[in-house]
């Protein structure tokens, strides 16, 4: 068995990389991973093991026909994680995200029909439902995009399903809520506030804080993929929750009470343009039909969060200042080359 997963050096494509690779899915112990990453600032190739005997890294963009082309045949099913993720940065500048996201979901998907690669996993994100003050989405909810971001991860899905419909390719879309967890990049909401705090510096709280989000520890998300990928049936939507919904505010008095600080470490600042208020995902058809649970309770995972990056500082301070300082997103679960289910944030 082979797999190739592109944006596999980001925060969740490493996370279920080494996890495939260290045996943590039964059954696929053995599998070949090829991994291709274009290495921008979010991907990081520290993130997998260097020597792996069962690992290929390919550095390369989705994008790019001719290598998909070459890289392709031989693999038995893909998992999609690449994409350009971080909101602000969306604000500020589309056009990468709609390269990357829709022409690059599009162009891969082209490269397997051409190549006979079968399975596809496309990750993608709550944020393609918008805002929702009550209750919970279903896969069946109006896609409503609030940002350049997550307008052009509607629109990868939809490309998707398209390759479904019209060319029969059996592929599967997954929606995540808000990821955490070790080796997320440092403009991300959870380790920028942790990072500041672990330099004495003062963390960027949007406006009042009243922002709801759903949580995800990484290695819920991973596994729900995976479950996908080899139960998961083609054209279905999955939605993948954390089941716990906190307020950015909340999330921020945990980060100071794990940090040893306190409110006089926060400073709030203006509230980004058109900032959803709350997220909230309905995974009744993935827990039903496929017997996923997440198995991280979030004040856990959150504590052993702070840990890692209390005890990595080599890994994220050059990621952290080695660029521009910018406000922080709401907790995106995906890095430039990692979605939500990217961000996964």
């Amino acid at each position: 068995m082979r797999f190739l997963v592109t944006g596999g050096a980001g925060f969740i494509g490493s996370h279920y990389v080494r996890t495939l690779l260290e045996g943590g899915y039964r059954g696929y112990e053995r599998t070949r991973v090829t991994v291709l990453d274009k290495l921008g600032y979010a991907g990081n190739r520290e993130n997998l093991p260097a020597s792996h005997p069962r690992l290929e890294f390919v550095r390369g963009d989705v994008c790019d026909l001719p290598l998909l082309l070459e890289v392709l045949p031989g693999h038995d099913a893909v998992v999609h994680f690449a994409a350009e993720s971080h909101v602000d940065r969306s604000l500020e500048s589309a056009a990468e995200f709609v390269r990357t996201n829709v022409l690059g979901t599009q162009t891969l998907l082209d490269a397997c029909l051409r190549t006979g690669v079968e399975r596809v996993v496309h990750v993608s994100t709550d944020e393609v439902y918008g805002s929702i003050e009550q209750g919970s989405w279903t896969e069946e909810w109006p896609l409503a995009p609030n940002s350049p971001y997550a307008a052009s991860k509607a629109g990868s899905d939809l490309v998707v399903r398209s390759y479904w419909r019209t060319h029969g390719l059996d592929v599967s879309i997954t929606r995540c809520s808000n990821n955490y967890g070790p080796r997320q990049h440092p403009e991300k909401l959870i380790p920028r506030f942790v990072t500041n705090l672990l330099e004495g510096e003062p963390v960027p709280l949007y406006g009042d804080g009243r922002n709801v989000r759903e949580w995800l520890h990484v290695d819920d998300h991973c596994r729900a993929v995976h479950l996908v990928l080899t139960r998961g049936q083609a054209g279905e939507v999955y939605n993948v929750g954390g089941g716990d919904e906190r307020t950015n505010r909340e999330i921020t008095e945990l980060l100071l009470e794990l940090c040893d600080a306190d409110w006089s470490m926060v400073r709030h600042v203006p509230d980004r343009k058109g900032h959803d208020l709350r997220y909230s995902l309905d995974d009744g058809k993935i827990r039903e039909e496929l017997g996923y649970a997440p198995r991280v309770p979030f004040e856990r995972g959150l504590a052993d969060t702070v840990a890692w990056y209390r005890d990595n500082p080599a890994w994220w301070k050059p990621l952290k200042h080695g660029r521009a300082d910018r406000g922080a997103e709401d907790g995106a679960a995906h890095s430039a080359d990692d979605t939500k289910g990217s961000g996964d944030e």
